[in-house]
């Protein structure tokens, strides 16, 4: 039997096969646009994610006994707004999860409201890249358009309406909207009404493995598939990341160095960080996760490398880059090139470089950009450590953990264990061992991922760098302080 995953990224869509002993047999991968219609905005337009679908499955099914396909599942990037009208057109473009627009809707909603309020109903506070405050924006801003709204989705949901008809979603990919009650796994009267929505206009919750239709039968017919084959909720990328990692469970973590970064600490039971800088959501395994997110991580490295130094030898601007050098770089990078999330939550943020002098050479900036992701990243680590929540090693996945240089950095930076795993396929591996679950191949996703699963590498911190990282996070973590009150003037 064959099982689909579908990865909805913000630059791609990632189709794979799998098999049913967790064989993944074929990636497709299908490019898509991003719009930046004015500074600081990010925006799709659904139909895109379409197209690359109906593009991307004949490719992925091609010389394949397609009556063998049993279940498809999606993970898919967050907190996007996607909106439809009473025919099912779609109403705008969708506002993504890296758009900064809505800095007054989410002042608004931390001091009007209040965080206290918003934390009591959602087990979170507003960041701008929250579905709620894009609604606010969307009310204020385009108030005929939002009067004619009939159903609002999240990214993979939209795909998953196109292939079912059914308006779904799920609690880990709900946890990120500012709509949902973490802890009861539903839908927040009290916010929904904040933000002047029906509850008819949400989607059914069901739990990521669940069953919530089966294939159009036009949609078959396109795809050349069987009409039963499922469509389980799926869930949110990160959720889906970590099921594919096989961080579930009490207490496991997953790094994940993607175009965003973070870090994601399982839990059996509910918790939420009473300083709300870290996300406290549900978990696609059917427990919950906190959740530490920063905008720019391999993005950072991206900007740096084809943007500055017009490359995309990843690997040649590392290499001469050695053990020595580590922990004794003079220059400092702040990785908020698109503002911050977790944990400062700052739209006004922005990167610099600091420290920079006549014998700063190439090496030392793409040097400053990995640690500076990493130190970034342990700002998150330290807000959990400090609830008392042990983190004693990690997973590390994302296209930025392909760098052994950036994964050793990250070791000693955090001073624990890092575990690579031996398949890195992200949300859309996720997606379809949740659909592996709903099948009844495997008794609930922990038995999934011990099961698929495995460890290929351990990077271990070794003291002398650990100490050494010690120090220099150290005058990292004075510098946005110093910066904060001049950002906003640089705008």
């Amino acid at each position: 039997m064959y099982y689909i995953g579908i990865d909805l990224g913000t630059s791609a869509l990632k189709l794979l096969l799998m098999d049913e002993k967790g064989d993944i047999l074929r990636t497709v991968t299908e490019d898509y646009p991003l719009f930046f219609p004015h500074p600081g905005w990010s925006e799709q337009a659904p139909e895109d994610w379409i197209r690359a679908l109906e593009s991307g499955m004949p490719k992925l099914l091609e010389g394949v006994d397609a009556s063998k396909v049993r279940g498809i599942g999606a993970g898919g990037q967050m907190h996007g707004l996607v909106v439809t009208e009473k025919d099912g057109r779609v109403l705008r473009p969708a506002i993504l999860w890296n758009d900064g627009r809505t800095g007054k809707e989410t002042a608004y909603l931390n001091t009007v409201i209040g965080t206290e309020k918003l934390s009591a109903c959602t087990a979170n506070i507003a960041f701008a890249g929250f579905t709620a405050p894009k609604l606010l924006w969307m009310k204020e801003n385009e108030p005929e358009l939002f009067a004619r709204i009939d159903k609002i989705f999240l990214p993979k949901d939209y795909i998953n309406y196109y292939l079912t008809g059914v308006h779904a979603t799920d609690p880990s990919d709900a946890s990120g909207m500012l709509l949902f009650d973490v802890e009861h796994r539903t839908w927040s009267e009290e916010m929904l009404s904040v933000c002047g929505v029906r509850k008819e206009q949400m989607a059914r919750v069901f739990e990521s493995y669940e069953r919530i239709g089966t294939l159009l039968p036009e949609v078959a017919k396109r795809f050349g598939l069987p009409e039963d084959v499922f469509v389980v909720a799926g869930a949110g990328d990160n959720a889906a990341a970590a099921i594919g990692t096989g961080t579930v469970g009490e207490g496991a973590c997953n790094i994940s160095l993607g175009t965003s970064g973070t870090i994601f600490i399982t839990s059996d039971h509910f918790r939420k960080d009473p300083q709300n800088a870290l996300h406290a959501f549900a978990h696609a395994d059917g427990g919950y996760h906190l959740m530490g997110c920063m905008l720019s991580a391999a993005s950072a490295n991206k900007w740096l490398v084809e943007d500055i130094f017009g490359t995309n030898d990843y690997a040649a601007e590392q290499k001469d880059i050695t053990e020595e050098d580590l922990g004794r770089n003079h220059v400092f990078f702040l990785p908020y090139l698109m503002g911050e999330r977790s944990p400062i939550n700052d739209v006004n943020a922005r990167g610099t470089f600091t420290g920079i002098t006549m014998d700063t050479a190439r090496k030392d900036l793409t040097q400053a950009v990995l640690e500076g992701v990493a130190f970034a990243m342990r700002d998150s680590l330290e807000v959990a450590r400090a609830q008392g929540i042990p983190v004693t090693r990690s997973k590390i996945c994302g296209g930025g953990a392909k760098s052994a240089l950036w994964r050793t950095i990250f070791a000693n930076v955090m001073n624990i264990p890092l575990d690579v795993p031996a398949s890195e396929q992200g949300p859309g591996q996720g997606g379809a061992m949740l659909a592996m679950v709903a099948d009844g191949v495997f008794r609930d996703v922990q038995e999934a991922c011990a099961a698929l699963v495995h460890v290929v590498d351990t990077v271990e911190p070794t003291p002398a760098l650990v100490a050494r990282y010690e120090q220099q996070y150290g005058k990292f973590a004075r510098i946005y302080p110093a910066m904060k009150n001049l950002f906003p003037q640089l705008l």
